[in-house]
């Protein structure tokens, strides 16, 4: 009988009404809605009312659906904490893997009298698991809690294994399976892991450098995504495997909350992965329930045996660990969905070349997923909920410093870099906490810098909401540009304030900090942020801080380390701090205490100025060098601080800089940014200074 509704005008009609209303009702009735769209998927497919006919629309969008869901899951995996919680995960991965193995081969192989090899293909459908329920625990922001990634691990590993020892089962039965023939599957595969994982993240940054459109950096990944799954396909194994590496190993290229990772979570979570769930849904036939004895008895057994295995697994982990109850729930309701994997391997094994597994098997196995989902849906909310009033990171963050972001804006060049910069180094729990400005002096004769303010302006709105982030902004008419800037900052009580370093008309890098920038040092004794970005900061390998002696005595010592901090998270690079005395182990606390998870080398120097020429020698073009200073009269600063615009000029005019200005107590005082305590000019200091860099060299 032929659907009711057969033309795509409707059918996407009806497909928009279910992606809006669905959610809407469920979370009203305080379930999670990724159990409504799979029974709305129910009630619309030919098993329901048969309104809709799940066509190869159904299955084109279900299927990158169920990609996207595995390639979230690699893309917003915290690579610190992938490397912190690696050995756990696989543990994890090994226990959700073997427990459902063993008891699904043992009850159908000797209690259901099914043949080995069908027993062998049951077993790896409990064994293997899909992150349905995902998305749940990244809306509360738990990506990076240890349940989490130990699940998101375990998924790769009983994924892996479990497709493994299917394409090992259907190659038994067909009659291969020769020495010859596996050994040119596993080195097939190592050789793809090995070139995904070394191929991604070149070409992901040469790309993203040098496109700027949003539209085109959205399509280019997306085509990654799709090329390492049909890579992965290519050499034996299944699609989502390629998706989730190729999550992970462009993991670093997309930082998170930017931009492009906003657009990409905005497409999926809207379109492609409600559309896999209620693809799922619609070939589930609720009416085998009432049928034979022979199909209920598999359901129950393969309901009971799939649940309580993954369930056993997840108390052994909470054991091994000493995790509290909530974790080991979040473990369960993440591992315990059958979808993808379980879907992929029963219509494998009942392909008409295979033949090893029948129509009550097929129904059996889709009741289990429509059961495990429905489970761990309702697991997995639970879980992230108390989970997420047990985190203190909200508490963390929230007062400690103060809001606003300011950044300045006069180059229509400098925009996208210091919006994205600006979006990397807000306080996330603080509304409303960007603020840009730009200045137009009041003696311009056609208006034109007022013109190209607002449209900078408009350029970075457009930016920051592509980040789903609120950017307020204002045009000040002024006849000093630093007054400006110095009055909207306490004008909207902003903690930091972010420009460009000074450059001269050629483009190159100024000797000095510029007038502008040296009075706003001298009229606030808030953070002060210079910086010259010569490549998206998304794009950057490795962040290199130099810090000063003392830089721990200054009030705004753990403020910039906070806003550092943010942007080694986001980014997931290596952060190398280069010190002097003690520093190093303030840094080394409190990194330890509220940023385990950022990937941090710490090494001591013997004074500032070998540092910054050791730094000359080692930095690259596609680092991040940033020098943390301080205004003159407080306890870290030196002479040499004083000449630093022209040794970045002179040292480090081909990689980007950050020239950070910590807060201070009270009002600068202007006297000592002209003459130090013992009467030396900035001349001579700047000639000291020289002698200690050619000394130290």
């Amino acid at each position: 009988m032929p659907a009711l509704i057969t033309d795509p005008t409707w059918i996407f009609l009806v497909m928009l009404l279910i992606i809006l209303l669905v959610p809407v009702v469920f979370r009203r009735l305080r379930i999670p809605h990724i159990i409504g769209l799979i029974l709305a998927g129910v009630l619309v497919g030919r098993h329901g009312f048969n309104i809709l006919e799940r066509d190869d629309s159904f299955t084109l969008f279900g299927q990158v659906g169920i990609y996207y869901i595995m390639f979230l899951a690699g893309l917003e995996m915290d690579m610190g904490s992938f490397r912190r919680h690696s050995s756990r995960g696989m543990l994890f991965g090994a226990l959700t893997f073997i427990i459902p193995f063993v008891a699904g081969f043992i009850t159908t192989r000797w209690w259901l009298g099914f043949a080995t090899s069908t027993s062998l293909l049951i077993s790896c459908i409990l064994s293997s698991h899909t992150l349905v329920t995902y998305p749940i625990a990244g809306r509360l922001g738990l990506g990076k809690h240890p349940s989490v990634v130990w699940s998101v691990i375990a998924t790769a590993i009983s994924c892996f294994f479990a497709l493994l020892m299917l394409a090992i089962v259907i190659q038994q039965h067909k009659g291969g399976g020769t020495w010859w023939f596996w050994l040119r599957f596993f080195v097939g595969i190592s050789a793809y892991i090995a070139g995904v994982a070394y191929a991604f993240p070149k070409l992901g940054r040469w790309f993203l450098r040098r496109n700027e459109d949003a539209v085109t950096q959205y399509i280019f990944v997306l085509a990654l995504l799709f090329l390492s799954a049909c890579l992965a396909m290519f050499f034996g194994l299944e699609g989502l495997l390629g998706a989730f590496l190729c999550g992970l190993v462009i993991n670093r290229v997309i930082p998170h909350g930017g931009p492009l990772m906003t657009r990409i979570e905005f497409v999926g979570n809207a379109l492609f992965i409600p559309y896999f769930l209620v693809s799922v849904g619609m070939i589930i036939d609720i009416r085998v329930l009432a049928g034979s004895s022979q199909v209920l008895l598999l359901c129950g057994v393969l309901i009971l045996v799939g649940t309580l295995s993954k369930w056993l697994a997840s108390a052994i982990m909470r054991r091994i660990t000493g995790s509290l109850a909530s974790d080991e729930q979040m473990m369960f309701g993440l591992t315990n969905a059958h979808a993808a994997g379980a879907l992929a391997i029963v219509m494998i094994g009942s392909a008409p070349d295979v033949a090893l597994m029948d129509t009550n098997i097929i129904n059996a196995t889709v009741m289990l997923i429509l059961f495990s989902c429905i489970i761990s849906s309702i697991a997995t909310e639970k879980a992230a909920r108390t989970l997420a009033l047990q985190t203190n990171e909200l508490e963390r963050n929230r007062g400690s410093y103060h809001g606003k972001c300011l950044t300045a804006y006069a180059y229509p060049q400098t925009v996208d870099a210091l919006t994205q910069l600006s979006i990397m180094i807000r306080n996330p729990n603080v509304h409303d906490s960007l603020m840009g400005i730009a200045i137009a002096m009041d003696n311009d004769p056609d208006d034109r810098v007022m013109a190209q303010g607002r449209e900078n302006l408009r350029q970075a709105q457009a930016i920051a909401a592509a980040a789903d982030v609120s950017m307020s902004v204002m045009v000040r008419v002024a006849s000093n540009v630093s007054a400006a800037i110095s009055h909207a900052m306490k004008e909207v009580d902003a903690g930091e304030v972010i420009l460009g370093l000074h450059e001269r008309a050629d483009g190159s890098l100024a000797t000095t900090l510029g007038t502008t920038t040296q009075n706003i040092l001298s009229s606030i004794h808030r953070e002060v942020i210079a910086v010259r970005l010569l490549i998206p900061p998304s794009t950057f390998r490795r962040i290199v801080v130099a810090v000063p002696p003392k830089a721990e005595y200054e009030i705004g010592f753990y403020k910039w380390l906070e806003h550092l901090c943010r942007i080694g998270e986001r980014t997931g690079q290596t952060m190398n701090f280069h010190t002097c005395g003690d520093t190093g182990g303030y840094i080394q606390d409190y990194l330890h205490q509220l940023h385990p998870t950022v990937d941090v080398q710490i090494s001591q120097e013997s004074g500032f100025g070998a540092m910054l020429v050791t730094l000359s020698e080692e930095m690259k073009e596609d680092w991040l060098l940033v020098i943390v200073t301080s205004r003159a009269g407080f306890i870290s600063h030196t002479p040499g601080h004083n000449i630093l615009p022209s040794v970045i000029a002179r040292d480090f005019s081909n990689v980007s800089v950050m020239l950070v200005y910590p807060d201070q107590y009270g009002d600068p005082q202007e006297s000592l940014s002209i003459f130090a305590p013992n009467g030396q000019s900035i001349t001579q200091r700047h000639l000291l200074f020289e002698k200690w860099l050619n000394r130290n060299s």
